[in-house]
């Protein structure tokens, strides 16, 4: 029997195996999370004190470090006195599982709790907007400016050096740069998110175009096609879809700069929700909204991924082709050996 590349270092993985590995990549850490907030012998370095017996500084609900309790547990059996009474839990930090499911519903229904904070859709608004603004503006100028340096030379020797020598600069360092020019509202925001991305979007599609099969081009020019005619008749539909899949990534990277971004100027948007939740001690609700983020950005590339299916068909026939391709192949008996 011909050996079987369970790893994927030859050919893709079959299609169960692919959505298996896919649940386990969400499964594994949820149990590993779920294992230290339920086991108690796993971690839980603080004791709940239910009952203080004849400890002074104990109190109900009041959690203290499992040395301070067991000290104090055996100093009352020394003594003769009522002991207290406690179970292990974790930091205040680190709520269980299914307090984080639980914050998904009751983090939108808790109203703000002084008049002028946002509620948290209104904050997940905000934020979506920030990143919307930020990352389409970068990709009106990114977008063209790295399909012309990809395509000429003269571009990317007059463009490129200065943007590898700004893309080292964090784009964080321009907050208060940002504030002075734009004021403390939505506009440094939105301008860091620009920083962030724009500088990787110019060299990124740059490279993605420079890819294309010289033979494209050079059978293009042999027919008459010319400057701006041959990156739009050629150019740009020969890499296309690959410009496409690296604007999915870099949306991903814009949504890294978002928690900076929104501290620059007025704290808004996701990032204050987070922040105040944070000072109430309310970190159920921190974890909520940090999976939010998340959710909200994979959900986003997985439409994009869909929507690209439908943009470009052709590239999901060749997908299918070569699949059916390798599964033929795979059937094929092998020859004897002699």
């Amino acid at each position: 029997m011909a050996h079987r590349d369970w790893l994927g270092l030859k050919m893709e993985l079959p299609r169960k195996r692919r959505l298996l590995l896919t649940l386990l990549s969400f499964i594994v850490p949820v149990v590993l999370w779920s294992a230290v907030s339920y086991v108690p012998w796993l971690w839980h370095p603080l004791v709940r004190i239910t009952a203080q017996g004849d400890v002074d500084y104990f109190a109900e609900d009041m959690d203290v470090p499992r040395a301070d309790f067991d000290r104090e547990l055996a100093k009352t059996h020394a003594d003769g006195t009522t002991p207290p009474e406690g179970h292990r839990v974790n930091p205040l930090y680190l709520p269980a599982p299914h307090e984080v499911a639980l914050a998904f519903y009751t983090a939108f229904k808790t109203p703000p709790r002084l008049p002028n904070e946002p509620w948290l859709h209104e904050s997940l608004g905000h934020s979506i907007r920030t990143i919307f603004w930020g990352f389409v503006l970068s990709s009106l100028v990114g977008v063209p400016l790295g399909i012309l340096c990809g395509s000429f030379r003269f571009f990317s020797r007059l463009q490129e050096p200065f943007i590898e020598f700004f893309r080292y600069l964090p784009a964080p360092a321009f907050g208060a740069l940002c504030v002075a020019i734009l004021g403390i509202d939505d506009g440094p925001k939105i301008a860091i998110i620009f920083i962030g991305t724009f500088f990787q979007q110019v060299l990124v599609i740059g490279n993605t175009v420079r890819k294309v099969d010289p033979a494209l081009v050079e059978a293009a020019q042999t027919l008459g096609a010319r400057g701006w005619r041959l990156v739009r008749r050629v150019i740009i539909p020969a890499s296309i879809t690959d410009i496409y899949t690296d604007m999915r990534i870099l949306l991903g990277w814009a949504w890294t700069y978002l928690i900076v971004a929104e501290v620059v100027g007025t704290m808004s948007g996701i990032t204050y929700f987070i922040n105040q939740q944070a000072r109430y001690r309310n970190f159920d609700n921190v974890y909520a909204a940090i999976m939010m983020i998340g959710i909200i950005g994979f959900s986003t590339d997985l439409f994009l991924a869909w929507l690209g299916t439908v943009l470009f068909p052709w590239k999901r026939k060749t997908r299918t082709a070569s699949g059916r391709a390798s599964f033929w192949a795979r059937l094929r008996p092998k020859p004897i050996p002699a």
